[in-house]
């Protein structure tokens, strides 16, 4: 399985820049925040590795809402944000990128605070300035983009074939249609019509990582669990006082607001999704948050990695990076259809993990006991998210046009292709997939 991995990199824009800068990452686009892969500032279509990417500016809208909690908001200025998702290493993308980017990133941060645009190092300065999540989701992990663009080739290839072999020759048993279809892909590979390239193996070192995180973090839990054991009634007493009593912020989100998120929605088939809030002041707070996220991304890598996130399936990627030294939260994430859809999937599917996350966050509605309530006020819901939602100024996917649905089948579709003996049953709902 090849080794995926995420990037995150972070700068505070210049005070006069902010709007010289929206221009630029504008200008990437060829329809509202719809990036064009061939823009000059990135040639994303050079980046083979690369599934999805975006630029957001995050700016703290909702700043003042934690004067509820008698806390003053902390300062936080417009911060450029590039976040991306990629096969491989991310310090190889990053070396990739700079290697055929150089001049256009240099274009892009020059307009933030510490970058001088004859920084010797451009490289180090990204890492210096990139940003871990504290968890993170891959819809399908070690489906590549190569994978994703081959499969879809394929079957485009084999419905046209199929198509044309129903019409010439009629009605043929599902066996002889499928050793035809075989020859016909034997014959465009050779061709080099079609590519049926096999997964890179992920290294050593990211195999023992992930062992060591599969036991490791089980284990902690377990030598921790007397401890928690004897702190939960304290720690469930406080948390259902801070229940009953956090403000809850669900206005409606201005129409201004809402008309730039929409503008830029349903272009494709997959969104984007940003939302950038603070975290509801206190220790405790701070710790279930820690710990939900600690969950999260434990049960992603290890759990929910082959299409789904509990019962959810559109989504390709997602992250949760704490900022600001634990103040605030980023989730961003890529998905199929309508935002209100996608609000109605975790609605209605799994309330109980977005109140397990989100509501440590300030203005959630109310939860009762952490997972109850909260998400499951549909409309209070969707406003706070709303009102903490930022667009992006410039996305970009590798295989517009596909679903999450799209890529599963079309890797049935191969799978199908090079089965050594299936039945005849198997062949025929193989079939059904054209």
């Amino acid at each position: 399985m090849t080794q995926q991995s995420t990037f995150m990199i972070t700068a505070v824009i210049r005070s006069d820049q902010l709007t010289n800068l929206q221009r630029l990452l504008r200008s990437m686009n060829q329809a509202p925040g719809f990036a064009n892969p061939r823009n000059r500032l990135l040639p994303y279509w050079q980046m083979q590795q690369l599934h999805v990417a975006r630029f957001t500016i995050l700016q703290a809208n909702t700043n003042d809402d934690i004067r509820d909690y008698g806390v003053e908001p902390s300062d936080w200025p417009p911060t450029l944000c590039f976040i991306g998702d990629v096969d491989g290493a991310a310090d190889l993308f990053l070396a990739e990128l700079v290697i055929r980017a150089e001049p256009g990133l240099r274009e892009i941060f020059s307009h933030c605070e510490d970058f001088e645009s004859d920084c010797d190092n451009l490289l180090q300065w990204l890492h210096d300035h990139s940003r871990k999540p504290s968890a993170n989701y891959i819809n399908w992990r070690g489906r590549t983009v190569l994978q994703a663009r081959e499969e879809q080739a394929l079957s485009v290839a084999l419905r046209a074939r199929l198509n044309d072999l129903q019409q010439l020759q009629g009605d043929l048993r599902p066996r002889q249609l499928r050793r035809q279809l075989q020859a016909f892909v034997t014959e465009e590979i050779a061709a080099r019509r079609l590519r049926l390239s096999d997964p890179l193996p992920a290294p050593a070192g990211w195999h023992l990582r992930n062992l060591i995180n599969l036991v490791g973090v089980p284990l902690a839990l377990l030598l921790l669990a007397p401890l928690m054991l004897l702190a939960s009634p304290f720690y469930f007493a406080r948390l259902r006082q801070l229940e009953e009593s956090d403000p809850e912020n669900t206005q409606r989100p201005e129409r201004s607001h809402l008309q730039a998120l929409v503008e830029q929605e349903d272009i494709d088939v997959s969104n984007h999704f940003n939302v950038f809030g603070q975290v509801k002041p206190g220790r405790l707070r701070l710790f279930t948050i820690k710990m939900g996220l600690l969950l999260l991304d434990y049960t992603s890598r290890h759990i929910y990695k082959r299409g789904y996130l509990t019962r959810v399936q559109t989504i390709h990627f997602a992250r949760w990076v704490l900022l600001d030294n634990n103040r605030r939260v980023y989730f961003a994430s890529n998905y199929d259809g309508s935002a209100d859809s996608y609000m109605d999937d975790f609605i209605n599917k799994v309330a109980w993990g977005l109140n397990l996350v989100f509501s440590n966050g300030v203005g959630y509605p109310r939860t009762r006991w952490l997972l109850k309530g909260g998400a499951e006020y549909e409309q209070k819901y969707k406003r706070t998210l709303r009102r903490n939602q930022l667009p992006s100024e410039s996305w970009y996917k590798a295989y517009p046009g596909l679903t999450a649905y799209d890529l599963a089948r079309n890797s049935r579709i191969r799978a199908g292709l090079e089965a050594p003996d299936p039945s005849d049953s198997e062949i025929r709902s193989w079939l059904a997939l054209l």
